[in-house]
């Protein structure tokens, strides 16, 4: 099983970013996937899940009208839309696969 992320980058305050999640190594379009996040100094947390049909599972509240999480099983792809982003969405982001398998991360900076 491999996750890859991809997308993060430094932003503004009030930018965008689109975080990707390549998924290898299982049946991608069976399982439940979810992004999560950990910021210097805190706990890791959950900030969306997503069901094997592309129904949105989850949001954690500080996010919710912000980010999209969405999926492609054709590609093996979870995105997480992030619009609107505060300087405490800055965080490394990590993609999950239902079966307990982790990303390394993306990190993105929310910063002017």
């Amino acid at each position: 099983v491999q996750l890859v992320e991809s997308g993060g980058g430094l932003v503004q305050p009030g930018g965008s970013l689109r975080l990707s999640c390549l998924a290898s190594g299982f049946s991608f379009s069976r399982h439940e996937m979810y992004w999560y996040r950990q910021a210097p100094g805190k706990e890791r947390e959950l900030v969306a899940g997503i069901d094997t049909l592309g129904g949105a599972l989850s949001y954690v509240d500080s996010v919710k009208g912000r980010f999209t999480i969405s999926r492609d099983n054709a590609k093996n792809t979870v995105y997480l839309q992030m619009n609107s982003l505060k300087p405490e969405d800055t965080a490394v982001y990590f993609c999950r696969q239902a079966g307990g398998y982790w990303g390394r991360g993306t990190q993105v900076t929310v910063s002017s």
